[in-house]
């Protein structure tokens, strides 16, 4: 029964009580999850992207860890470096510089950077690095695929507050449509331009920030008041006009 339509390229922030469904919602959306009944769709041949739960690991560098995260890119170099064909040679190269992909690795390292890795962080290897600082790899290779709809569930958890402040310049110029989950009020209100709100199986979206959020619930939770007063009133009313005209001749078919 939750059911809600995404502006094209809003920043929407998903909030909801702990245990009312946020990251279920989000695992159907990304196909995770199958859900029983309905459907989460989107513009055909959009990309998805949602951070993975398990942290990267091994030898691997993050910087080669982010760079793998374009997966055409990387296809189309190992082609390359294997392809003895010059008129596919041509043809990969054509495509490589359509996706701009030697500018790629100066890209990964402002990310990388902006998450808090310095140059020799970016070159060590991942198992030498906490599970925290293996997930801001993740979110760094989700952040440099670029998808049309970029999924984030809690992104600044493992973040200090310098990564944080990095991250929503980030997000506030990402072109695309973003769903966040998140619990930090001055996160929301300083990224999002929408709120999606999940309460009791039902999805209700609001324009603004959280702090816009606020305002517009307790407007409608008071106008819900107000009806509700009404409500009870003319029941009240009409109890009283029954327990007084039921008994009588004249009346009670009207009481009735």
């Amino acid at each position: 029964g939750a059911s809600a339509a995404l502006p094209p390229r809003s920043r929407v922030g998903l909030i909801g009580r702990n245990g009312a469904g946020k990251t279920t919602l989000v695992k159907v959306i990304a196909g995770q999850l199958e859900p029983d009944g309905g459907q989460a769709s989107m513009p055909r041949g959009a990309r998805l992207g949602y951070i993975a739960q398990e942290a990267p690991a091994g030898a691997a560098t993050p910087l080669d860890t982010v760079l793998a995260a374009d997966i055409e890119r990387a296809q189309l170099l190992h082609e390359a470096e294997n392809s003895e064909d010059p008129d596919r040679l041509g043809e990969l190269h054509e495509r490589l510089n359509a996706i701009d992909a030697w500018s790629a690795p100066a890209k990964a390292a402002r990310i990388l950077n902006g998450l808090g890795f310095d140059e020799a962080g970016q070159n060590a290897p991942l198992d030498s690095f906490s599970g925290g600082w293996r997930m801001r790899v993740a979110l760094a290779s989700l952040l440099f695929s670029s998808p049309d709809v970029l999924l984030l569930d809690e992104p600044s958890n493992h973040l200090d507050l310098e990564a944080v402040l990095w991250l929503e310049n980030f997000l506030i110029t990402y072109p695309a449509t973003i769903l966040i989950v998140s619990h930090e009020r001055d996160f929301l209100n300083n990224v999002v331009d929408h709120i999606l709100h999940l309460e009791r199986g039902k999805l209700t979206l609001y324009p603004g920030g959280y702090d816009a959020y606020e305002r517009q619930r307790a407007e409608r939770q008071a106008q819900l008041a107000s009806a509700r007063a009404k409500q009870q009133a003319e029941r009240e009313k009409l109890q009283d006009y029954i327990a007084r005209n039921s008994a009588r001749a004249s009346t009670a078919k009207q009481a009735q």
